[in-house]
């Protein structure tokens, strides 16, 4: 017996099922000579006749094809089966998410308490890294999708907006910086006040070098006095004094409405950017990641949060 391909056993079914080979075909997206050669090719195989045809192009199953007819309606069934045992299989596995600190401490507990609520099976993890770090462990494989706060390489991934944010010069709560706050002064005009920064490589470091550029201000007139890569810890040192520091409103809201910090916007327009999911380009999803990417793309805001 020769092989035969379950495209054939298709084909055949359709046939059968429908009485015809142009209805058969329109089913199958299939033309009526694909049709007519997958049926020869299975007779062929089975060294049987399965369809008797007639000059008024009815279709009608031979007594071979009525005892055959069942047989490839179950082997369509159990490949039907086979798929979604594989999808559920894969709707199983863990959600494995990356994000860089921004994201990861403001954005994500919301996304994930939405989607969680919706999906109470899940499980996820979720590993933490500056937005470099985060590209490379989408590269690697190690998560399937990342969050972070700049596009580092778009050949190699797809970057889907899903937060607007805005970065702020924050300070402590000082009669000295009330003072320039009620003159008017903008957080590029203390730039050069010694400063806690971001660690090396975070897109938060990477949009103040790029600002400082665009207005400027030489990148050797930095006063950094610390790099710290937890902006918790920063918030801490800037309330206590020991300098001032160039974070993501996101971050720093809730104690600017408590006054343990005073906020100064950049400038008139403001220094905003994009948080983005990212994922790989032509990467392979499972389907818990593909409906994760969904929900979180459809909460997508516009407006950078105010803080009140």
């Amino acid at each position: 017996m020769e092989d035969f391909s379950l495209k054939q056993i298709e084909v055949f079914a359709a046939v059968a099922e429908l009485g015809s080979f142009t209805n058969a075909g329109e089913k199958l997206f299939l033309t009526q000579s694909t049709v007519s050669s997958h049926v020869s090719g299975l007779e062929k195989a089975l060294g049987v006749k399965l369809l008797q045809r007639s000059t008024k192009k009815k279709i009608s199953l031979t007594p071979e094809g009525e005892r055959i007819f069942p047989a490839a309606q179950r082997i369509l069934s159990d490949c039907r089966n086979m798929k979604r045992l594989a999808e559920n299989e894969t709707y199983g596995l863990p959600l494995s998410i990356g994000a860089s600190t921004v994201p990861a401490q403001c954005l994500l507990p919301d996304i994930l308490a939405g989607y969680l609520k919706d999906n109470p099976d899940c499980k996820y993890i979720l590993r933490r890294g500056d937005s470099a770090q985060i590209h490379e462990y989408l590269k690697s494989g190690q998560i399937g999708i990342g969050f972070v706060g700049s596009r580092l390489d778009p050949d190699s991934f797809d970057y889907y907006p899903v937060e607007q944010d805005r970065l702020v010069l924050v300070t402590e709560n000082s009669e000295y910086y009330r003072s320039l706050q009620r003159k008017g002064v903008q957080g590029r005009d203390l730039l050069g006040e010694p400063t806690i920064a971001r660690e090396e490589g975070s897109g938060t470091d990477r949009a103040v070098r790029n600002y400082r550029k665009q207005i400027g201000l030489p990148e050797d007139d930095m006063h950094i006095v610390a790099r710290i890569d937890n902006p918790v810890t920063i918030k801490m040192m800037v309330a206590r004094g020991a300098g001032v520091s160039v974070l993501s409103e996101l971050a720093v809201r809730s104690e600017v409405r408590s006054g343990q910090l005073l906020q100064f916007d950049m400038d008139e327009t403001g220094l905003m950017r994009e948080i983005y999911m990212i994922r790989r380009k032509n990467a392979r999803s499972s389907q818990q990641e593909q409906m994760f990417a969904d929900y979180a793309t459809s909460l997508k805001r516009r407006q950078p949060l105010s803080v009140v």
